[in-house]
């Protein structure tokens, strides 16, 4: 079941500069995950959205060549950035797990 009416993308000017209650709930953790910066291909970052009894999934798909960045040595970039998706759900009040899929 995917539901992305909790995640739709935030307005292309600043989010921050928008109210918390005119946010849509998760749109911040959506947009950590999101981050462009880190690959050398961000149009081809793709994320789905599957609500879920525990909270919410995020899968993030990126291209093949930038696998390996958003991985980091050991899978520390990919936990720092399950980390950081996290911590931006709980800042909202949501359970958000971070899948990277190849």
């Amino acid at each position: 079941m995917t539901d992305e009416g909790a995640f739709a993308e935030a307005p292309a000017d600043d989010p921050a500069s928008i109210p918390a209650p005119a946010r849509p709930r998760g749109s911040v953790a959506l947009e950590v995950l999101e981050y462009r910066q880190i690959v050398d291909d961000p149009s081809a970052i793709h994320v789905e959205v599957e609500q879920g009894r525990g909270g919410v999934t995020l899968r993030l798909h990126v291209a093949p060549d930038d696998m390996g960045k958003v991985i980091g040595k050991r899978g520390r970039v990919a936990q720092s950035i399950r980390t950081l998706v996290r911590a931006a759900g709980a800042r909202e009040g949501i359970g958000v797990n971070v899948d990277i899929v190849d």
